[in-house]
């Protein structure tokens, strides 16, 4: 068996510190992004966007001539959006499916054909995968929700080819995307006629779940621990919030009476 691994989203905290730790550990590592990191790397780095068939393509045919075949795949490319859901431009409400799940699907059903033999894919969804969606970051909610149901499905039926799915959900973690979050939701609440008042608290409650954030590292040796792991799960959880899964387990009428008194 090689020690070839492909990895998309290496140019974010996650994707990259997956890539340095798994390159660390002896594996190869070919790393999937439509921009360059902007620190230093070790890993075999192509440029490749996952909403763009042909330059997938292209990446296929150079790895297959480079590695043969591989040993696992790993997702980390994702985009984060916070709107509302009746304000969102049409073109940017797409483009979030086609990046978080259409590219999984796509980078999937183009390398399968590398993956050896008991193989492994493991995706990075979200801690709001498996709860009901909350107000304004119900876009990327929805679309990890999606793209969770889709690595279930895709669990369930290459398990009969021999290869296993994993899902990881991260909670805060501190990355890039934690610098989007807070640009989107200043963006949101300048720019929003419907939702002034509510946005204005909703910030304070984005602004303390993401104070306990982790690093990404600890997101990238879990990463290589469902790797390396004997019989890997489904699901690997890190630093999810508890007062999330504590509001998911409540009625869905009492859910959102909390959450219009909270935000109202």
């Amino acid at each position: 068996m090689s020690m070839n691994i492909l990895v998309t989203g290496v140019a974010g905290g996650m994707g990259f510190a997956a890539c340095e730790l798994l390159v660390a550990s002896g594996y190869t590592v070919f790393g999937l992004d439509c921009q360059q990191p902007s620190e230093d790397f070790s890993f075999r780095f192509i440029a490749a966007d996952v909403t763009d068939s042909i330059q997938l393509e292209a990446a296929f045919n150079q790895i297959r001539e480079e590695a043969a075949s591989l040993k696992a795949i790993l997702h980390f490319a994702g985009m984060y959006d916070l709107n509302s859901l009746v304000e969102i431009p049409e073109h940017e409400f797409v483009r979030l499916f086609d990046i978080n799940v259409f590219g999984v699907y796509r980078v999937n059903r183009l390398f399968l054909p590398l993956l050896e033999p008991k193989g492994r894919i493991i995706v990075t969804t979200s801690e709001l995968a498996p709860l009901d969606p909350l107000p304004f970051t119900g876009i990327y909610g929805i679309t990890k929700t999606a793209l969770e149901s889709y690595a279930y499905s895709l669990r369930m039926e290459i398990q009969l080819l021999g290869y296993s799915v994993s899902v990881i959900r991260p909670g805060a973690v501190q990355t890039g995307l934690l610098r989007v979050s807070t640009n989107r939701l200043d963006s949101f609440c300048e720019h929003t006629k419907l939702y002034s008042c509510n946005a204005a608290r909703f910030r304070s409650i984005v602004d303390r779940v993401e104070s306990h954030s982790v690093l990404p590292q600890a997101v990238g040796k879990l990463a290589l621990q469902v790797l390396q792991a004997k019989r890997p799960r489904y699901v690997y959880a890190i630093n999810c919030n508890p007062l999330l899964r504590l509001l998911d387990l409540l009625p869905h009428s009492w859910q959102t009476g909390i959450i219009k008194r909270i935000l109202r």
